[in-house]
């Protein structure tokens, strides 16, 4: 690959991080009053995030049964209020556990 052709991909990546960035900046000057928007604006990082991360639970183990059962353990330890060392430790011993017996 040339030289110049990697310099336009990284101006280009530059051009639109910095776009998306600065967008929201320049054409949202004032508080934003909508309870709707407001609320639609709040959860997407949680939307996001949760999109990203779902695929990746299911298919990072050896066993889809293995993944379940970390899921599984994961959520509910997450719905009783639990620290996320908790979780993240209890469903990993539960993925563990579920590989070793499979």
């Amino acid at each position: 690959m040339k030289t110049g052709m990697l310099l336009a991909y990284i101006a280009v990546m530059a051009a639109v991080t910095y776009l998306i960035r600065m967008l929201p900046l320049a054409v949202f000057q004032k508080k934003i009053k909508n309870r709707f928007i407001r609320s639609f604006l709040f959860y997407i990082p949680y939307a996001v995030l949760g999109a990203m991360t779902f695929p990746a639970i299911l298919y990072a183990t050896g066993s889809m049964y293995s993944a379940i059962a970390g899921f599984v353990v994961a959520l509910l330890l997450a719905f009783l209020e639990k620290s996320l060392l908790t979780v993240a430790l209890c469903s990993c011993a539960a993925v563990f556990l579920v590989e070793l017996f499979l």
